[in-house]
């Protein structure tokens, strides 16, 4: 990985994704770019100077000749901050993508908890599950497929504007609105399900798995995604996380992955292990990896990291 020069002339520099060299690879003739994305990760907008004595040629001066990276493949780096483009250019605020916690199936684990603080928990074997005598523990998820639970994750879309600045009762534009989200995660360790998972869940439809094991779910559908843009705008302390404009919701839940299932193998891997914590409101001694699940909006491109905890006993 290198810096480009960028005080002289503009240079291009464009690289396939994984998924793009996967099909470049085939060599029959099918691949076509039909997308393409652009971003500004190394860009630092406080750099702009309308103050600057020059005049108005040197306010940006500084940011054109940010020193930009060459292009690379690895989606984990890449691309944090993709551009978007809006047939309006009046917007004075653009939606987010939170947590929604309100309810106490959709809540972390608690921040004072002496194992898991602020984190799904996953228990990912039956072995594990049958210790557990408490499944409604806050942020607990049966991720076995061996049975039913209420917990899940919760992504509220809209503004987070408050009622002087944009109120609830306005409607979000339509073009500010998410139907399709991406939701990525390390494959080695779990999948993507509806909620709530177990017995007759659905999985997502997994779109691909890169070469870094990061399976890649473009998620829509009424099983996944909710529209919300009309909720009642009264109840917000009960259900409501955002307080502008909401857009839509994605709930879904995860389940662990067959080598979580049946082995140690990654725990000893990429894990570590504790003895004698708290799960489900039984004390044991376990093995477990940290995680994230990233949720990004198609539309907006706003990303999300949910933090996850898979564990299992021995």
């Amino acid at each position: 990985m290198a810096f480009l020069d960028n005080s002289g002339d503009i240079i291009l520099d464009a690289v396939l994704t994984d998924e793009g060299r996967r099909l470049l690879a085939r060599g029959d003739g099918s691949f076509k770019i039909t997308k393409f994305a652009l971003g500004d990760d190394e860009i630092n907008y406080g750099l702009y100077d309308k103050n600057d004595p020059s005049g108005s040629a040197y306010y940006d001066l500084e940011i054109l000749q940010s020193p930009i990276l060459e292009a690379f493949t690895n989606n984990a780096s890449s691309m944090k901050n993709k551009l978007i483009t809006l047939s309006r250019n009046d917007f004075l605020y653009l939606p987010i993508i939170k947590l929604n916690e309100k309810q106490p199936s959709t809540k972390r684990t608690a921040s004072g908890a002496s194992f898991a603080q602020n984190m799904f928990l996953v228990t990912v074997d039956k072995t594990t599950e049958d210790s557990v005598s408490d499944f409604g523990t806050q942020g607990l998820i049966r991720g076995s497929g061996l049975g039913g639970t209420t917990n899940f994750v919760r992504c509220d879309q809209g503004l987070d504007t408050s009622a002087t600045e944009i109120s609830p009762a306005r409607t979000l534009s339509a073009e500010l609105v998410e139907s399709s989200y991406i939701v990525e995660i390390d494959n080695r360790l779990g999948k993507i399900v509806n909620s709530p998972p177990g017995n007759g869940a659905v999985n997502a439809s997994l779109s691909f798995i890169d070469d870094d094991n990061v399976a890649t779910y473009m998620i829509d559908g009424s099983q996944f995604v909710e529209d919300i843009t009309n909720t009642d705008v009264v109840d917000e302390t009960n259900d409501q996380t955002l307080s502008g404009p909401r857009g839509t919701r994605l709930q879904f839940s995860i389940a662990a992955s067959d080598d979580l299932f049946s082995s140690e193998y990654f725990f000893d891997l990429l894990g570590s292990s504790q003895n004698s914590v708290s799960v489900g409101g039984q004390t044991m001694d376990v093995k477990f990896i940290d995680t994230t699940v990233r949720v990004t909006g198609m539309s907006t491109g706003y990303r999300l990291d949910v933090p996850v905890r898979f564990v299992k006993k021995v």
